[in-house]
């Protein structure tokens, strides 16, 4: 079983960020995620709401399908992120992400015209919070 190419999940990111709903930022983003030792593909649009804090991220949305679709804990080998401008992921999402990722997880920044070089997650993230942070 192989997981989906860069190409792969770069289309399914620019098809979802097409239904991003943001209607008070006017910034659609889509995500698509592979996860490690599956074929199939977890996308997410960011949805925006008129209290702000209630905007959900694509990558979170895209995360949270993955955990949804899943019977065990998902490691998240490959995110790609389509923006009009190539943008990291928020804090926030950097945070969700290492929750469910190896330092080794590659990050993607596309836009609907371009594919960046991956990143390595522990290069956005070098030191994030985990479980053993807890104890």
């Amino acid at each position: 079983m192989s997981e989906p190419s860069v190409e792969t999940l770069w289309q399914e990111a620019i098809a979802v960020q097409q239904r991003a709903y943001a209607p008070y930022s006017g910034y659609s983003v889509g995500a698509a995620i592979s996860l490690k030792g599956d074929n199939r593909i977890f996308s997410g649009c960011n949805v925006e709401n008129a209290s702000y804090g209630a905007t959900i991220c694509a990558e979170r949305n895209a995360v949270f399908h993955a955990v949804a679709s899943t019977d065990s804990t998902p490691v998240i080998d490959r995110i790609v992120l389509v923006t009009r401008e190539p943008a990291p992921p928020c804090g926030m999402c950097l945070q969700v992400l290492s929750e469910f990722s190896t330092p080794e997880t590659r990050i993607t920044l596309a836009t609907p015209t371009d594919i960046q070089p991956e990143v390595l997650l522990s290069t956005f993230l070098p030191k994030p919070f985990s479980p053993t942070s807890l104890s």
